[in-house]
């Protein structure tokens, strides 16, 4: 076990243990000053996040810093309310007394979070931490070095490393750190290496929240324009170069229509990156592996748009695969690229029977206007979360949970759902003293059974 992780541990334990972020007046100025460096040390992070992943500094704010920045706003103006005790009606049998569940932080806890959104996925669970009043041990990806090195010296220069530390590494980091007892694990990544964090939680009966993944359909029917759903769904599936855990990860499409959307689509995708494979809107992947990786899963693939790679930049052209085999590599794993399958459906029963024969997917989306598909999808079908008519964009609005289901998670946050994942409800009945009735105490007398039959019913 690292003796300086223990020792940190240990350091960050005592400050929550002296009830120094207790106060929710403590806690709102700690956000407020979380948004404050965040605007200190943007250009920093914008040139971290460059080198990272080539992401420019409009599509920074987009989907980073606006959205950890929005998830502080809404927090601030709502975190007395979450943070109050919650009363609760008592049964007749505890007359006379009150209940209440008190909302207290869980301690110490412990953030993993990953390279493709190495600000956003790191700062919003951290926000969410702090706003339950707990202490953040942050633990960033290795792969995004560069922005992960920068909210390193960006918190040990701005924040109290008792209530916030940041630590680099790699694999040999993630399991000391794993081998420690925290009071909570957020971890954001992969299936695999969330089961490896649940199995080293589990030797300490640690609560755990996975944000992982999986493989996110797309449904168009054909009552939708063409043009609009091929524009929102290239939008979405070529973001930060397709390495977006909520993003679309095949598309099934009446096969009615399949020729309209090619068409459409590759206009939307000359649209959005003009220059192809060269854009400077277009991300890199972010290293050789993934980079190989994408390049075996392409192999075999009838291409009918983009499929052009360049070793030297590690970029991947926006690219439309048709004709896939759902038995095929690319379909048995999350792509996290810019590449597209599409499949054909000739009903929208076998829609239904399809997904539901694989895992359940950490999103869906679906363009449609009619009701009744809308309505099978979301009755019918369990995933994490999504849209009707667009994609991506549910994960930025704070008002609403964001989290998985089976194999794409297992918890929420976001909103409220954020504040409670680090927080204990604790229930407590406080009993007057005036007045104590004898029916509970022993000896029991069974005269007494039909009272008890009706305070108890």
């Amino acid at each position: 076990m690292n003796s300086e992780y223990s020792s940190l541990r240990k350091q960050m334990q005592e400050y929550f243990d002296s009830g120094a972020t207790l106060s929710v007046s403590v806690r709102c100025a700690n956000l407020r000053k979380l948004k404050s460096v965040l605007k200190k040390w943007e250009s920093r992070l914008n040139e971290a996040i460059y080198a990272d992943l080539n992401k420019s500094v409009f599509e920074n704010y987009e989907t980073e810093l606006g959205i950890v920045q929005a998830e502080i706003t809404h927090t601030l103006r709502h975190i007395r309310k979450w943070a109050k005790p919650v009363h609760v009606s008592t049964p007749l049998a505890h007359f006379p007394s009150s209940s209440y569940i008190l909302k207290q932080p869980k301690g110490v806890v412990l953030v993993m979070s990953p390279w493709n959104y190495p600000i956003q996925l790191s700062l919003v669970p951290l926000a969410c931490a702090l706003a339950a009043g707990c202490c953040v041990l942050l633990k960033p990806s290795r792969y995004s070095e560069n922005t992960s090195r920068t909210l390193k010296e960006m918190f040990d220069q701005e924040f109290d490393h008792r209530l916030v530390s940041v630590v680099e590494g790699g694999h040999q980091a993630n399991e000391d750190l794993l081998q420690l007892k925290w009071d909570h694990i957020f971890f954001t990544g992969s299936p695999t290496v969330g089961k490896i964090v649940m199995q080293a939680a589990a030797k300490q009966l640690t609560p755990v929240t996975l944000e992982l993944g999986g493989k996110s359909p797309c449904i168009i029917d054909g009552t939708v324009s063409m043009k609009t759903a091929a524009t929102r769904l290239a939008w979405g599936k070529f973001l930060n170069a397709g390495q977006t855990c909520v993003a679309p990860d095949y598309l099934l499409i009446d096969e009615r229509f399949k020729q309209e959307f090619i068409k459409e689509f590759r206009k939307a995708s000359d649209r959005l990156y003009p220059e192809g494979i060269n854009d400077r809107n277009l991300g890199k992947i972010i290293n050789r592996k993934h980079f190989d990786r994408l390049c075996g899963l392409l192999e075999n693939q009838t291409v009918a748009y983009g499929g052009q790679r360049d070793e030297k930049s590690l970029k991947i052209a926006p690219t439309l695969l048709t004709d896939v085999s759902p038995d095929s590599p690319i379909m048995q794993e999350e792509i996290f690229g810019p590449v597209l399958p599409v499949l054909t459906y000739r009903t929208f029963d076998e829609v239904i029977t399809f997904i539901r024969s694989r895992e359940k997917p950490l999103a869906l989306y679906i363009f449609s206007k009619d009701s009744e598909h809308i309505r099978q999808v979301q009755s019918k079908l369990t995933y994490g979360g999504g849209c009707v008519n667009d994609t991506i964009v549910h994960l930025s609005n704070p008002s609403m949970p964001f989290g998985g289901v089976g194999a794409s998670g297992m918890g929420s946050y976001h909103a409220k759902q954020g504040f409670d994942t680090f927080t204990h409800e604790k229930s407590t009945l406080k009993k007057a003293l005036w007045l104590d009735l004898p029916v509970r105490y022993p000896p029991y007398d069974n005269r007494l059974m039909g009272l008890l039959k009706l305070l108890l019913k």
